[in-house]
């Protein structure tokens, strides 16, 4: 019964979602070419990698400000690894994805073993790892990558672009553990009620620290792939990341209190967005414009979820 009162929101904003997509395929005959769907896919991956692991995050009553530093400081790293340090370049993107999983251990070790709320840990470790890509970088950019490696964010597999693939398979993944797997009921149960799922043996504080493992990990894959993307690595990747994320994360009908969300409606909630970013500026809406159609969907969708949850518990 449960299930189906979730698929509630899905379903609406599915059907919202399609109107959307009518409405803006009317306002300009580029919209709905196969050339600039797949453009906007592209562009949605990086975004679309990091909010499938917030989307644990939140279901636990979380939050994770960090990850667009994260994938700041993974950027730079790489950089660093290949250019200074002489790695030859795989092995750099190893490491890199390395440091992003320890930066996202971090969060988690910080969260589970001296109790400090999310918020205010992955806000201290937002501004930590912004200000250790910077100092690393020293406003400098690192160029000249060989061209193997511009396949991860430009090339294409069957007329398709990589990253939307490793979205696509990531995607999956991610639904069949939230929605099928022991810890994925164990995410919703400390979302629900963290001291009852302590209670009912489930192992809270390593639940926790995976996921947030996980969200440093997919910064940091996120990281690879936007900068074999843009060409470069620069010490402001990855502003303003994590609010794109989270806002496509609430919009798909995750709970910020937790206990409540699924994988459809984070990615719902993200074409809608990349949707409505793109056909109103084929459509000649400016940037302002755009913000505030963007947030008048989101608060209505807070609303919809409020009622939601007011009629479920009546």
């Amino acid at each position: 019964m449960t299930a189906s009162k979730w698929l509630r929101h899905e379903t609406i904003l599915a059907a919202l979602t399609v109107l959307a997509l009518i409405v803006l395929a009317f306002q300009s005959d580029k919209f709905f070419t196969a050339e600039n769907l797949l453009n906007q896919g592209r562009l949605m991956s990086e975004v679309g990698l990091v909010a499938l692991p917030m989307t644990f995050v939140i279901v636990t009553g979380g939050i994770d400000l960090s990850v667009g530093s994260i994938l700041g400081l993974t950027a730079i790293l790489l950089g660093v690894f290949w250019h200074n340090v002489g790695m030859p370049l795989p092995l750099a993107m190893a490491a890199a994805l390395a440091c992003g999983t320890l930066a996202g251990f971090g969060n988690g070790l910080i969260i589970t073993r001296f109790n400090v709320p999310p918020l205010i840990a992955t806000l201290g470790t937002l501004a930590l790892y912004r200000g250790l890509a910077e100092g690393i970088s020293q406003a400098r950019s690192v160029r000249g990558y060989p061209e193997w490696f511009f396949f991860f964010g430009q090339g294409e597999v069957l007329g398709v672009p990589f990253q939307l693939w490793i979205l696509g398979i990531a995607t999956v993944i991610a639904a069949v553990i939230l929605g099928m797997t022991p810890f994925g009921r164990a995410t919703y149960a400390i979302g629900a009620n963290e001291v009852a799922a302590r209670f009912s043996g489930i192992r809270v504080n390593a639940t926790k620290l995976w996921i947030y493992t996980a969200a440093g990990f997919m910064s940091a894959l996120a990281a690879i792939i936007f900068v074999s993307r843009v060409t470069t690595t620069r010490s402001d990747m990855g502003t303003g990341l994590e609010l794109d994320v989270i806002t496509g994360v609430v919009l798909g009908g995750t709970s910020i209190f937790g206990g409540r969300g699924t994988i459809i409606g984070t990615a719902l909630g993200l074409i809608l967005i990349q949707a409505l970013k793109n056909g109103l500026a084929l459509s000649g809406v400016k940037g302002d414009g755009t913000i505030v159609v963007i947030g008048v969907v989101l608060i209505g969708a807070i609303l919809a979820g409020a009622v939601f949850d007011r009629n479920r518990g009546g």
